[in-house]
Formats: structure tokens, sequence, C-alpha cells
């Protein structure tokens, strides 16, 4: 961990080498989620409700997804664009050195502007949280940190498995977006609300639900949620990225270089 808060360090210090233009770009990244909430407003503001949940409801399940996201933006970017790593040939720089691949390829770019996203992330959420007509106690307040951190988790092991085909494809494909942009896009909204397929395949195969839907069910007091159980699904979530680093070593193994 010590050689990733290093590459954190030199990246830092590179991009504040240019302040004005870093501050302008943190600034910029802000008006991503804010025309998506006002997107969400003006949809409340014309509906009221969408399928039994209120406006503070989707507003917390949206804020909830913009924080994991733009925290693994920040700090999984590496994974993001690792294609250009696979065909530029720098990837046989990285397999020659005694540090482990995982964090080599995390410290290749970190983009510290996303901050800004973060920040007004932060701020929907503790509003959200302070609006919703729901009474905090300790433990929904621990499921909420949980599914921040579990989202970041999910996240970058989806990061991670599109990185990864890089290794049988050498260019990234673009499909893997669906998961990452368009999974961003996807829980801003509880999936209840999407036909039972999509819940099933994003709860059990990609596990967007144990960081967003089902622990917010839980928070909101939903009938049949009220058991701790839920609290902790988020846990869960996190053990996504057990099989995304499995797929990770397979892809290394098999990794033949470009010869760039």
């Amino acid at each position: 961990m010590r050689l990733f808060f290093k590459y954190m360090g030199l990246e830092l210090k590179s991009q504040m080498q240019y302040r004005t233009s870093f501050l302008l770009l943190m600034l910029g990244q802000c008006l991503t989620p804010f025309t998506s909430f006002a997107a969400l407003y003006f949809l409340f503001e014309r509906f009221g409700q969408i399928q039994g949940w209120s406006f503070y409801e989707v507003t917390l399940c949206f804020a909830v997804t913009y924080v994991a996201f733009s925290v693994t933006e920040c700090f999984a970017r590496g994974f993001d664009t690792f294609s250009s790593l696979v065909v530029s040939g720098n990837f046989d720089r990285l397999l020659v050195r005694p540090r482990n691949t995982v964090v080599q390829v995390l410290g290749t770019r970190f983009e510290f502007a996303r901050i800004g996203r973060f920040v007004l992330s932060i701020v929907v959420l503790i509003w959200a949280a302070i609006h919703i007509e729901i009474d905090w106690t300790l433990l929904k307040i621990l499921t909420l940190i949980l599914m921040c951190v579990s989202g970041v988790f999910i996240f970058t092991g989806i990061f991670i498995l599109a990185a990864s085909i890089s290794f049988w494809t050498v260019q990234g494909l673009e499909i893997a977006n669906i998961f990452t942009d368009g999974g961003r896009e996807m829980t801003q909204y509880p999936l209840s609300i999407y036909q039972t397929w999509v819940k099933r395949f994003f709860t059990f195969v990609i596990p967007f639900a144990c960081f967003n839907y089902l622990p917010l069910t839980y928070i909101v007091g939903r009938e049949g949620s009220d058991s701790p159980i839920y609290a902790l699904i988020p846990l869960v979530g996190i053990l996504f990225l057990i099989p995304c680093l499995f797929v990770w070593r397979i892809g290394v193994r098999h990794y033949r270089s470009t010869g760039s």
C-alpha cells in the first residue's frame, strides 16, 4: 500500500502544477451529477413518485451511486484506460517489476478532479438523509456508509473485468460501458422499477442490488425488509471484487505481448 500512496502523491503533485486548470476541471465535474439530479427533480415534479418511491428516497439512492462511482473513477481509472498499456506494450514493464500488477495499474492514473463529483454527491446525500422521513439509528447510518463502500468495490470490480477483456482482445470493448457508465445511470433509481429479469441479473450476477436497492429498502423501512440481514447485504457486494481479481489473474497468465 505504501507504493500505492506514493503513486497517488506523485500524480497529485503532477496535476497540481496547473492549479487553475485543475480547479476549473473539478468545478466542471460537478455539472454531471448536477444535471442528472436536475432531471431527477423535474421527473418527480411532474409525476410525484415512481412505483411508490418518494423523491427523497430516490435521491438517497442517486447520491449513494454517485458517491461510489466518483470515488471509483478517481482511484481506479487506471483499469478504465488499461487497454492503452496493452496496445503500447507498456504492460510488459509492469510484469518485470517485483510488485503486484493490480497496484501498479491502479497507480498509472488518478483523476483527482473527480473529487468535484464526490463533493456534490456527498452534499446531495446529506441533504436527502436530512429530509427523508425515517428515524436514523446507528445501524442505518452504518448501512448507508457500507452502501457507499460496497459500491466502490463493485464498480472497481467491473473496471477490472473490463480491463481483463483486453488480454484477449487487445483493444478495450465499448460494450463494457454498459456496466460502468450504464450501471451508474441505472442504479440512480431503485431496481424494483425495472423488469424482473433485470433485477435478477443485477442482483445475482452483477450485484448492484447489494449496494443499492436491498439495503435501501431496510433504511426506508419497506415491508419485509426490516431484518438486520438487509443492513449487512453491502458486505456481500464487497466480495464481488474477489472473482474479478481471479479473472484478472487468469488474464495476466494468458497475456501475450503486442511487441509495440
